[in-house]
C-alpha cells in the first residue's frame, strides 16, 4: 500500500511538473501545452474560414440593415446606411481578417516590439529608434486635429469600435497563429493606433534624406568635386511636369542667409555600423493616366502600382464600402478607414511617392554635459525631456531619454549612438506637425469630378504624394501634393546649425502652388518618383533618391502607343525592359576583350552580347549584367566605404554617366591598389568579379543563374518566420517598371477605364486577403500577380445576382 501511494505522488508530481512546464514560455518558445492544445491550439488555425452568420448581433451598429458579402477572392463589399455603420463594418471585418497583421505594425511603428519579442538587442535598437523619430509624438498631433473635425472623428472612433467588437468576442481558441506562437493576447484599438499606421507609411516613405551622409563629402571631397559627383538634376531627366504647365502666379519669395557649407564639422558617425534599420530609399511607385484621345474605346485609363516592401500578409487589403453617401473600392491600409487607392463610380485616383526633403537635421549645442538647456539665437532654451519607458517582456522595462528642442526630438545622440559627438542631432520633419490626411481620403471616395478631387487632396500634408486623377467626363490630372517647406537653395540638404533661427523653415509653399498637371496635350500623365518639375518653376525642390528609369521607359512606351487598351496597360505594368542595361552595357562591351578571355568568361560574353534588355524571369543575361553592374559600382565608389563617417556614393545614373564621358576622372582609381586605375579598368575587373561570382553560385545551388533564380525575391512574414514566407520566382528589378528586386516591387496593381456604364476595373497584389497562414486566402493571388494577370474588381457587385461569385454573406443587427 505504501509504495502504491508512493507511485501515485511520483505520478502526479510528474504530470503537475509536465503541466506548469508546457504551459510555461521559455525564451521565444511558446508555451507548448496552449499551443499544442488539439481544440483551442494551433490546430484551430489550419484552415480559416468566414462562415455565415445570419443575424449577428453587434453592439456599436446604429441600423437594423448592415451586411458583408464575400466574392469569390474574399472581397468584402460592405453595404450600410450611414457612415457610422459602414466604418464601423470597415473596422470589424478588416480584424476579423488582418487583426495580427494591424496591431503587430502599430507596435513596430510605436516602438514596442520588445514588449511582444523579449530580449533582442536589435528589436530593443529599432524600439529606441522609432521612439527617439517621434512616431507616437507625430501621431498625438494627427489625432489631436483629426479628432477637432467631425468627420475625422466619425470615421476614427467608429473603426475602433468595429475592430473592438470583433476582438471582444474573441477567445484564446479564436486568435491568429501568431498570438499563439509568439504567446501574447490582442489589446484594445483605439484611434490612435490608426492614426500611427498612418504615420508609419509617412516614415517609410520620407524618411530617407542623406543630410549627414552629404555634409561629410562635402567636407572630404571640397565643392566642386562635391557638386560634380551630386548634381541635383541629370539633363537625361524627364520630371513629372516638363514644360506643360505655365506657372502663372506670384511665387512667395524668401531670403537665402549669407552662408558656406558645409555648416558644422564631420558628422563623424557611419549609420550602417549603427545597426539601425532605415527605410528602403527605393520605396516608390508608378501611376499614370492616359487622356480620351489616346485610347481605342475614348475612356481615359487609369494605372497605378506602389513599389513597397514585399510582405505577408500583405500591405494592402482590398475592400468595398457601400452606403447612401458612398460607393467606393480599392486598396485599403488594413488599420485605417476609408479606401486609400482605388476609383467610385466617376473617378479613380492612384498615388506615387513624391520624392521631396522634408526632413531637416540640426546639430545642437548644449550649454553643459547634463543637456538641459540648448542655445537658440544667443539665448539658452530648456529642452523638453521625455523619459521612454521599453517594456521588455521577461525582463525590467529600458528606460530612454529622448530630448524634444523647438525644431522635434533628438534623435541621435552618444547614447544612442556612441560613434556621435556629444552634441545632439535634432530632427525637423514635415510629419510631426498636425494634419488630418484622413479627411483626403474620405472626399477622395466620393468625389464627383475634378472640383472634388482638388478640394479632397488639398487636406494631405505628408508623406508627400504625386496623385493621380481620372474621371468618366475625360479630366485626368496629376498634382504632386504635400506640405512642403518653402526652402532656399540647399536648404537642408546639409546638416544645419540648429543654435541660429536663420536656418528654419520661414514659410511654406502655398499648396495651390504645388506642382501639376491636367489635360496635357501629350494625351497622358504620369510619375515614377522622378524630379517633379523642370527649371520654370519658382519654387526650389531637392531629394537625394530621385528616379532616372522607370519614369523614362513609360513615357517612351505612351508616347509610341494609340488606340490604347486595358491590355497594353497590363502589359506596361508587368514591363520588364532594363532601361540602364540598354544605355550601359554597350559601353561596357566595347572595353572588353574576348580574346582575352578564358572559356567561362567568353560565354558569358556571348550570352550578354545576345540579351536583348529583359530582365525576364528566365533570362540569364539579366543576372550577369546586374552582378557586372554592381562589382562596377563597388569598386568605383570604394573611397565612400569608411568604418567612421556616413557616407553616400553617387547614383548609378551619374556613375554610368562618369564612365562614359570621364573615364580617367581621379576617383575611379582604386585607393588600395599601387596602380592608378581608370573606367577602363574598372569594367574589365569588375567583369572578372562577376563572371566569378555567379559561378560560385552556379556551383553552391547547382541551378541555372536565370535570373529569377539568381534575384530570388522573397516575401517576407512579418514576424520572420520562414514557414510562413515565400519564394517567388519574377523577372523586374530596381528601376524597371516592374520593379521587383529581392525584398521589394508592386505591393498593389490596379488598372481602371472610366465607362460611361460605370468603372471597369482590375487589380492584384502579392499575397491574399486573409492574414492566416492557414488559410487557402493567405497568398492564393501569388500566382497571378506573378504572372502579370489581374482580378475584376466589381463596384456594382450584388450577391443574389453574381451568386456563383459570392462565398457567404454576413449579415448584421445593431
Amino acid at each position: 500500500m505504501f509504495l502504491r501511494i508512493i507511485k501515485i505522488i511520483l505520478l502526479l508530481s510528474i504530470n503537475i511538473g509536465l503541466i506548469i512546464v508546457l504551459n510555461t514560455k521559455f525564451g521565444s518558445i511558446p508555451p507548448l501545452g496552449k499551443l499544442l492544445d488539439p481544440f483551442n491550439g494551433f490546430w484551430q488555425n489550419s484552415e480559416i474560414k468566414i462562415a455565415d452568420k445570419f443575424q449577428t448581433q453587434l453592439k456599436g451598429l446604429t441600423s437594423q440593415d448592415a451586411k458583408v458579402s464575400y466574392d469569390s477572392t474574399l472581397i468584402p463589399h460592405i453595404y450600410a446606411e450611414n457612415d457610422k455603420d459602414l466604418y464601423f463594418l470597415q473596422g470589424y471585418v478588416t480584424a476579423q481578417m488582418r487583426l495580427w497583421q494591424m496591431e503587430f505594425q502599430t507596435h513596430a511603428a510605436a516602438g514596442r516590439l520588445s514588449e511582444v519579442i523579449g530580449k533582442n538587442k536589435n528589436v530593443l535598437k529599432y524600439d529606441r529608434f522609432q521612439r527617439r523619430k517621434g512616431l507616437t509624438w507625430a501621431a498625438e498631433n494627427f489625432l489631436k486635429k483629426s479628432l477637432e473635425n467631425q468627420i475625422s472623428k466619425i470615421q476614427l472612433n467608429a473603426f475602433s469600435k468595429g475592430v473592438n467588437a470583433y476582438i471582444d468576442k474573441l477567445s484564446y481558441k479564436e486568435y491568429p497563429l501568431e498570438y499563439k506562437l509568439l504567446d501574447y493576447k490582442p489589446e484594445s484599438w483605439t484611434p490612435l493606433k490608426s492614426a500611427l499606421l498612418l504615420k508609419y507609411m509617412a516614415d517609410m516613405l520620407s524618411i530617407g534624406e542623406n543630410d549627414f551622409e552629404y555634409t561629410n563629402a562635402l567636407k572630404q571631397l571640397g565643392r566642386k568635386d562635391f557638386d560634380y559627383l551630386f548634381p541635383d538634376m541629370l539633363d537625361l531627366q524627364d520630371p513629372i511636369v516638363n514644360g506643360t504647365t505655365k506657372w502663372d502666379f506670384d511665387s512667395v519669395t524668401i531670403k537665402k542667409p549669407e552662408i558656406n557649407y558645409p555648416l558644422i564639422e564631420d558628422s563623424n558617425t557611419n549609420l550602417e555600423n549603427a545597426s539601425i534599420e532605415t527605410p528602403d530609399p527605393d520605396n516608390g511607385s508608378n501611376n499614370w493616366a492616359i487622356g480620351p484621345s489616346k485610347t481605342k474605346s475614348g475612356n481615359p485609363i487609369l494605372c497605378n502600382d506602389p513599389h513597397l516592401g514585399l510582405n505577408l500578409p500583405s500591405i494592402w487589403f482590398t475592400i468595398h464600402l457601400k452606403s447612401p453617401e458612398v460607393n467606393v473600392m480599392g486598396a485599403s491600409i488594413p488599420g485605417a478607414p476609408n479606401v486609400i487607392v482605388g476609383f467610385n463610380d466617376s473617378i479613380a485616383w492612384g498615388v506615387t511617392n513624391a520624392k521631396r526633403d522634408v526632413v531637416d537635421w540640426y546639430k545642437i549645442t548644449f550649454k553643459t554635459g547634463e543637456k538641459k538647456e540648448y542655445l537658440y539665437d544667443s539665448t539658452w532654451h530648456e529642452v523638453r525631456e521625455k523619459i521612454e519607458e521599453i517594456k521588455v517582456r521577461g525582463q525590467r522595462p529600458y528606460y530612454d531619454t529622448v530630448n524634444y528642442t523647438h525644431w522635434g526630438p533628438i534623435v541621435y545622440d552618444e547614447s544612442f549612438t556612441p560613434n556621435f559627438d556629444k552634441n545632439g542631432y535634432s530632427m525637423r520633419w514635415t510629419a510631426h506637425d498636425e494634419s488630418e490626411e484622413l479627411l483626403t481620403f474620405y472626399y477622395l471616395n466620393r468625389a464627383n469630378n475634378y472640383s472634388d478631387y482638388l478640394e479632397a487632396i488639398k487636406y494631405f500634408s505628408a508623406p508627400a504624394q504625386n496623385i493621380v486623377f481620372a474621371s468618366h467626363n475625360g479630366n485626368i490630372a496629376l498634382w504632386v501634393q504635400g506640405k512642403f517647406p518653402n526652402k532656399w537653395e540647399e536648404q537642408g540638404k546639409f546638416v544645419m546649425d540648429g543654435s541660429k533661427s536663420e536656418y528654419k523653415w520661414e514659410k511654406y509653399i502655398p499648396q495651390k502652388h504645388n506642382v501639376y498637371t491636367k489635360n496635357p496635350e501629350r494625351g497622358y500623365v504620369s510619375s515614377a518618383n522622378q524630379h517633379p518639375v523642370d527649371s520654370l518653376y519658382p519654387y526650389y525642390n531637392f531629394d537625394s533618391h530621385y528616379e532616372y528609369y522607370r519614369n523614362r521607359r513609360i513615357n517612351r512606351v505612351l508616347d509610341s502607343l494609340d488606340n490604347i487598351t486595358v491590355q497594353d496597360m497590363m502589359r506596361l505594368q508587368n514591363d520588364n525592359f532594363n532601361l540602364m542595361a540598354s544605355e550601359s552595357l554597350p559601353a561596357f562591351m566595347e572595353k572588353i576583350n574576348p580574346d582575352s578571355l578564358n572559356s567561362i568568361q567568353k560565354s558569358v560574353f556571348i550570352e550578354l552580347k545576345k540579351w536583348n534588355y529583359f530582365n525576364d524571369a528566365n533570362e540569364i543575361g539579366a543576372s550577369y549584367f546586374e552582378e557586372w553592374f554592381n562589382q562596377v559600382y563597388k569598386l568605383t565608389w570604394d573611397e565612400f566605404r569608411s568604418d567612421t563617417l556616413s557616407l553616400k556614393a553617387p547614383n548609378k545614373t551619374n556613375t554610368i554617366k562618369l564612365i562614359i564621358e570621364n573615364p580617367t576622372y581621379k576617383l575611379f582609381d582604386i585607393s588600395d591598389t599601387p596602380k592608378k586605375e581608370t573606367a577602363d579598368d574598372i569594367i574589365k575587373i569588375a567583369y572578372q568579379n562577376a563572371v566569378e561570382k555567379v559561378e560560385e553560385w552556379k556551383k553552391e545551388t547547382l541551378k541555372k543563374p536565370t535570373w529569377a533564380l539568381y534575384k530570388a525575391t522573397y516575401l517576407q512574414h512579418l514576424s520572420r518566420i520562414s514557414a510562413f514566407s515565400k519564394e517567388v520566382k519574377i523577372g523586374g528589378n530596381r528601376g524597371i517598371v516592374n520593379a521587383t528586386s529581392k525584398r521589394h516591387g508592386a505591393s498593389w496593381r490596379m488598372v481602371v477605364e472610366l465607362t460611361p456604364n460605370g468603372p471597369e476595373a482590375w487589380g492584384i497584389y502579392p499575397g491574399g486577403q486573409m492574414g492566416s497562414p492557414g488559410s487557402k486566402y493567405y497568398d492564393n493571388m501569388i500566382e497571378n500577380w506573378v504572372k502579370g494577370n489581374y482580378i475584376p474588381l466589381n463596384l456594382s457587385f450584388n450577391p443574389r445576382e453574381n451568386i456563383n461569385e459570392t462565398i457567404t454573406t454576413q449579415y448584421f443587427k445593431k
